[in-house]
């Protein structure tokens, strides 16, 4: 997905799907009536007033115009006929002397065939001229707001965006109402994070489409120049898939690897290359990433037979996204430089919808220089980076991350199971948190699973537990208690018992209805 940030005076903002855009004065009513809240009223109130400003300025401006313009027309017919005149008595006075000799009656009938050789269109002009204000109907003010083709650049932090004056170049898109203003609210509410402090480029294509990355020197125009380097990758999974195709699309050269080889076959058909092992992967390559479920999983990976390292020789660069402990990252980096190689961690936030979107946000640490050379790959997978330093410490970010989420969603399931019993309205309850301050995509859309019964994974069940029980762990490890994610813990559990795990993290409802 690619999307757009929006913010509107001190209304609110979200990241919105690029397919919801819609123009604005055909879908004003439709919208109006599905969304009453006093948030969308206002933001259509915002846009209301701007339309009217923008309308103002420019018949202003076409009045202006159109005035100057008759101003000239008036000089310049006045000026002609002032010339018509003196060359009528030059003519005139020039017959005299000849006193009608035939070269004078030719010389007057030039002057007359030159007055007369003007067009009749161009005659009715100098002689009709324009009612002052008014313009002619060819020219009536086909100026309109600036078209989503016009390139915009966010210079500063998406909370503190500002759109700049509106420019003369002419609109390329069907809809002249600057539908970027339309917040649609069909799926997701919409939510401001102020802590989105990394600078945004914002480029709209002639295409239509949207592409949004973080700011970076290969970031041209919001496009990405694809690194030479040749890209492995190794682990195919709801992650994985989503930033493989994201690394096609925007030119890398790839080659994929994964456990079950049928999940290959689609990559393959978009450019991808095969690689029959993840050493012969990692030998072939300039830089391998890997995406797997769990620290074993990490440890096979690399260690096991026809593993990484038996491809590693010096230069060569291993990343792996995965989300582990520190102690299994550390151990993976140590033999990994052991042999030469280079080593970069970098577990991603986010969810399979965000992948495919190429919208994750990236936890890096270790080799400076590799995460340098990941830049292009890293924009095209993601909406932001971050380097953390030393290896362990993205493990560690990481697990804060997902152990704050995670306690987040069983609280979620928490609350509708205890206002269901309680006699209220979940989806009321809903309505209530979407208009507060804990709007959120992730907060509706893991209540819209509940509500509707649909577990489709998004995020493993599973995954999120066992990011919960190495959060726990890593508290435990320097002596800090962790009560409220070992409680959250205790909820997934049951809900593994339950059958669940291969579910949507949003599954753990069912522990508290059984």
């Amino acid at each position: 997905m690619a999307a757009v940030s929006l913010r509107l005076g001190d209304l609110v903002c979200a990241w919105i799907k690029v397919e919801q855009l819609k123009p604005y004065h055909a879908h004003k009513e439709e919208m109006i009536k599905i969304n009453k809240g006093k948030r969308f009223q206002q933001a259509v109130d915002a846009v209301e007033e701007f339309l009217r400003k923008t309308k103002g300025k420019d018949q202003a401006s076409s009045h202006n115009s159109t005035e100057e313009k008759n101003r000239r027309n008036s000089s310049e017919e006045r000026g002609k006929q002032s010339a018509g005149e003196e060359k009528r008595k030059a003519s005139l006075s020039e017959g005299k002397v000849k006193k009608g000799t035939g070269e004078g009656k030719k010389r007057v009938s030039s002057v007359s065939s030159e007055r007369g050789s003007k067009s009749p269109l161009k005659r009715a002009q100098d002689q009709s001229p324009r009612k002052r204000g008014r313009p002619p109907k060819d020219e009536k003010d086909l100026t309109i707001p600036e078209s989503s083709t016009v390139k915009r650049v966010m210079t500063g932090t998406v909370a503190g965006f500002k759109w700049p004056p509106s420019v003369s170049e002419p609109a390329k898109d069907s809809d002249p109402h600057f539908h970027h203003f339309l917040l649609s609210q069909t799926e997701k509410p919409a939510v401001c994070y102020q802590a989105i402090t990394k600078k945004l480029k914002v480029c709209e294509e002639e295409t239509g489409s949207t592409s949004i990355q973080a700011a970076d020197s290969t970031a041209v125009n919001g496009s990405i120049t694809p690194t030479d380097k040749k890209i492995g990758f190794l682990g195919l999974g709801l992650m994985g898939s989503g930033i493989v195709s994201n690394l096609l699309k925007m030119g890398h050269t790839v080659t994929v690897w994964n456990r079950t080889a049928e999940k290959c076959d689609l990559f393959i058909q978009e450019g991808a290359r095969l690689g029959r092992t993840p050493a012969e992967v990692v030998s072939t390559c300039d830089i391998t990433f890997a995406c797997v479920s769990d620290p074993k999983a990490a440890k096979d990976l690399v260690l096991g037979p026809s593993g990484v390292l038996q491809g590693i020789r010096p230069g060569k660069c291993y990343v792996d996204m995965s989300t582990v402990d520190a102690d299994t990252v550390t151990e993976l980096a140590q033999v990994i430089v052991s042999r030469g190689g280079r080593f970069l961690e970098a577990p991603v936030s986010g969810n399979q919808q965000l992948s495919n979107d190429g919208m994750l946000v990236i936890l890096a640490a270790g080799d400076r220089g590799l995460y340098e050379d990941c830049s292009s790959c890293f924009q095209a997978m993601g909406k932001t980076s971050f380097f953390l330093g030393e290896v362990g410490n993205a493990a560690k970010m990481m697990l804060i991350v997902n152990m704050v989420q995670g306690s987040f969603m069983a609280t979620i399931a928490e609350g509708l199971t205890l206002a269901q019993v309680t006699g209220q309205s979940q989806q009321t309850l809903l309505d209530i948190l979407n208009q507060g301050q804990l709007a959120s995509i992730f907060l509706d859309q893991k209540c819209q699973n509940i509500l509707q019964g649909n577990f489709k994974p998004d995020f493993y069940l599973k995954y999120i537990q066992k990011d919960l029980r190495l959060a726990i762990a890593l508290g435990d490890s320097v002596n800090h208690p962790t009560p409220m994610a070992a409680a959250a813990n205790e909820v997934y559990k049951r809900a593994k018992a339950l059958d669940q795990s291969d579910n949507d993290m949003s599954a753990v409802y069912r522990a508290y209805i059984h």
